[in-house]
């Protein structure tokens, strides 16, 4: 049994790279908000974790001429996620905020010298629900990158239960992206810092 169960998962990794690209290209994707940042410098490019189907994708849209970097907890689900990404010619950053968090910081620092754009869902992998981790805005101020936030609304999908209560756009819907261009300021206290950061995401809670 838990040999049919290994081949049925290893069948379903190989095959979800495939259907979300198929999905994606089925969807009628309209853009628009703040443009681009138009300098060589890396970006940091986000959307919330329950946004991710198209999420990953539309960074490659995006950005069709940088590498790009996803960062992809190290959880049972973040391995899955992890192969199917790999399959679409993402870099991969494996860890978190609570995992190998040192590890991620060095190498989401490393692409981003390198003018690479690094994906992340700031809410991820664990909440709370549409608020960003404070170590994701960090990165972006240290680092003096630009946050490039995506407000993703699905015209028709369906939802699942979940803390990041996870969206599947059904095939041909029409989604609506709205890009935000973020500067990490620098504060002079934590307290300051966090403040700013909690009404932040207050500002792109669209539910």
């Amino acid at each position: 049994m838990a040999f049919v169960k290994d081949i049925l998962l290893k069948s379903a990794t190989r095959l979800l790279p495939h259907v979300l690209k198929l999905l994606f290209t089925t969807l009628k994707i309209e853009i628009d908000g703040e443009k681009l940042p138009d300098d060589p410098r890396g970006v940091m490019f986000a959307f919330w974790h329950g946004k991710m189907i198209a999420g990953w994708l539309l960074a490659q849209r995006l950005f069709p001429d940088r590498e790009i970097s996803a960062v992809v907890s190290l959880s049972g689900d973040g391995q899955i996620l992890s192969d199917a990404l790999d399959r679409l010619d993402f870099q991969l950053i494996r860890g978190s905020s609570s995992r190998g968090k040192e590890v991620v910081r060095r190498n989401i620092g490393v692409a981003l010298s390198k003018s690479g754009v690094v994906a992340v869902t700031p809410d991820g992998p664990r909440g709370p629900h549409h608020r960003f981790k404070y170590g994701t805005l960090r990165l972006a101020a240290q680092h003096h990158t630009p946050l490039v936030f995506a407000e993703i609304r699905y015209g028709n999908a369906r939802s699942l239960k979940g803390w990041d209560k996870f969206e599947i756009p059904l095939p041909f819907s029409r989604v609506r992206v709205t890009l935000r261009v973020v500067q990490t300021p620098e504060f002079p206290t934590e307290e300051a810092f966090r403040a700013w950061a909690d009404k932040l995401s207050a500002g792109f809670d669209d539910e």
